[in-house]
């Protein structure tokens, strides 16, 4: 039985590193911008929705922040706890019902939803983003070329983190810093 080995020096270690450590602030750098966004209402563009779920449930077990994704097949499901999921939430409409209920914080990551949004949801989606409390509910739409109603373009915020230069951190006095 013969293994594959593969020599890596030091530095490509490092590198690889680096790399994973480039993606994991830019999505802290992203969670900080959705949580400072005046709006309610997000659109994050990205080819990577896959990588982003996956980098934002790393970030949400390791933070403690209360994320959830909303997908058709599954509803509302927790980021940090796996099995958690939210009965009823499996139609967008009922989804965002349940947002505009909640009394608590939470970013909401929704995926998949062009087929389902339908003009009535519109009008939860608008007294969602009027929302000003304490404990602001954000809903970020996920996916790579994002259409929405025109209805709430004007209270959607547009981020796309693929345009962002990703540098890797550098050592600096013992510590990395981006």
């Amino acid at each position: 039985m013969a293994a594959s080995w593969s020599y890596r020096t030091p530095q490509d270690r490092e590198d690889a590193v680096a790399d994973k450590a480039a993606e994991l602030l830019v999505t802290q750098k992203l969670l900080e911008q959705i949580l400072k966004a005046p709006g309610n209402l997000i659109a994050l563009e990205t080819a990577h929705v896959d990588d982003a779920l996956v980098q934002f449930r790393t970030l949400a077990m390791r933070t403690g922040t209360s994320m959830y994704l909303w997908d058709p097949e599954g509803g509302i499901s927790s980021l940090r706890e796996s099995g958690l999921r939210v009965p009823g939430s499996k139609r967008i409409t009922d989804a965002l019902r349940y947002v505009l209920q909640s009394m608590h914080f939470g970013i909401y990551l929704f995926t998949g939803f062009e087929d389902h949004l339908k003009p009535p949801d519109t009008v939860l989606l608008r007294r969602i983003s009027r929302i000003h409390t304490g404990n602001e509910r954000k809903i970020v739409f996920l996916g790579p070329n994002l259409p929405v109603p025109e209805e709430i373009e004007g209270s959607l915020q547009r981020l796309n983190p693929d345009s962002e230069v990703r540098t890797p951190p550098r050592l600096r006095d013992g510590r990395w810093v981006s």
